[in-house]
């Protein structure tokens, strides 16, 4: 992929960003736990979401979709599956169903690309090994593919270590199949998407700031009836676009959870002008957010790491133009994402000509002025979209470029409405 050097300003409103990844994943997930039909518009359409779609439809659940609205009717009791369940380049999807399915009568096998099959399981299989689940895969469990005979899972009172969305989803579900009361704590409040979208089918699920006491499921809950919102994790991209070319955009209808939008309360801490345009829903705070750019600020970033995991390269675009020295630091889970973001990051800003220094828990950035040059994706989304983006000022060309369509499938098709794209 080939982006030219922007030679227009824009001020554009964008209506048409992928849907929300997060969400989608878990309205595929949770609505097999629904005593009825459960309605979903708006569900993303990327390769990851649609295998957690495929995944859900073998385990028994009828699925119609009439390219506009899915509607996701589960089994009376979830089928143990003839197929290997693909979980393509998801953590979520295979970290989720592993909770899932650890309480569930069955045999599976959960694998995904190459890519996921590099990263580290062990954070999920040992607590749900610790409450009786029969988990096992490459490295002791550690790597995909996994392996899970399901059954009887115990109660626990759990401390997690680190504060995951992914680790903490996975063990609620598996608390939803336990035999008594559960209890999951973690250092720091992670992704709420899970908590919010169960109470809102009728869990029982008592919340004290980072402790959750989960109730097992005495009934099957009520079904989902969701419009997913945009996800402002994809949306950031082009809040960065217009934050580091002094232009404007208005985003549409995402979700404004406090622990998705961090990203943005942190381009706005650097100098550019944001403003939140609200309203509820049963499930999601939803709402717009408009960006305008201005002269940005260096900024040190330590606290709040798991609300912006996913955003922290595009962040570093934004530091790379910015008056000054950037930090980001406790943010050592960047090493094993899709890949290992600190290293891809900083590695692709050097070639950019900025001035880059490397931490085991994250890095530095001094501002300057970005040159082109030849980036490596290494087969991360969120790599090569953020370096599109900083494209905008000095074009750009970027290899490996097919993982976009796992998150964001129409990401060049609204880049080109800024700049034009050579695929």
């Amino acid at each position: 992929m080939i982006i030219k050097k922007l030679d227009k300003n824009f001020n554009i409103e964008i209506n048409e960003i992928a849907s929300d990844k997060s969400i989608s994943h878990r309205c595929a997930i949770f609505s097999l736990f629904a005593n009825n039909t459960s309605i979903i518009k708006n569900y993303l359409r990327a390769e990851d979401t649609m295998n957690s779609l495929k995944i859900a439809e073998l385990l028994g659940a009828k699925i119609e979709d009439d390219g506009n609205i899915i509607k996701i009717t589960p089994p009376k009791t979830l089928t143990e599956p003839f197929e290997i369940l693909d979980c393509g380049n998801s953590g979520t999807s295979i970290r989720i169903y592993s909770g899932l399915l650890a309480g569930i009568d069955g045999f599976f096998v959960l694998t995904g690309d190459k890519y996921l099959r590099r990263r580290p399981m062990k954070r999920v299989a040992e607590p749900l090994r610790s409450i009786g689940a029969k988990i096992d895969g490459r490295e002791n469990g550690n790597l995909a593919p996994l392996s899970i005979r399901g059954g009887k899972l115990t109660s626990f009172n759990y401390t997690s270590k680190i504060a995951s969305a992914q680790v903490k989803s996975a063990m609620i579900l598996a608390a939803l199949n336990a035999d008594k009361p559960s209890t999951y704590s973690e250092p720091s409040l992670s992704r709420d998407h899970t908590e919010r979208m169960l109470k809102g089918m009728g869990a029982k699920l008592e919340i004290d700031n980072n402790k959750i006491t989960i109730y097992p499921l005495m009934d099957l809950l009520e079904p989902l009836d969701i419009e997913v919102p945009t996800d402002p994790s994809s949306a950031f991209f082009f809040a960065v676009a217009a934050a580091i070319t002094k232009n404007k955009v208005v985003l549409k209808n995402l979700t404004l959870n406090p622990t998705r939008i961090e990203a943005f309360k942190i381009l706005e801490k650097m100098g550019a002008k944001i403003e939140y345009i609200l309203k509820e829903d049963k499930y999601e705070p939803i709402g717009d957010i408009i960006v305008e750019g201005k002269k940005l600020k260096a900024i040190e970033v330590s606290e709040n790491i798991a609300w912006l995991i996913d955003e922290i390269p595009a962040l570093a675009m934004a530091m790379a133009v910015a008056n000054g020295r950037s930090i980001i630091k406790n943010a050592k889970e960047l090493r094993v994402k899709e890949s290992d973001r600190i290293s891809a990051t900083i590695s692709n800003l050097e070639k950019c000509g900025i001035k880059t220094e490397e931490f085991k828990d994250g890095f530095a950035v001094i501002g300057g002025t970005p040159k082109q040059a030849v980036i490596d994706s290494f087969g991360d989304h969120r790599i090569a979209m953020s370096f599109a983006i900083l494209g905008l000022l000095s074009g750009m060309e970027i290899k490996d470029t097919d993982c976009i369509l796992t998150s964001f499938p129409n990401f060049t098709e609204i880049l080109n409405r800024i700049t034009e794209v050579i695929n």
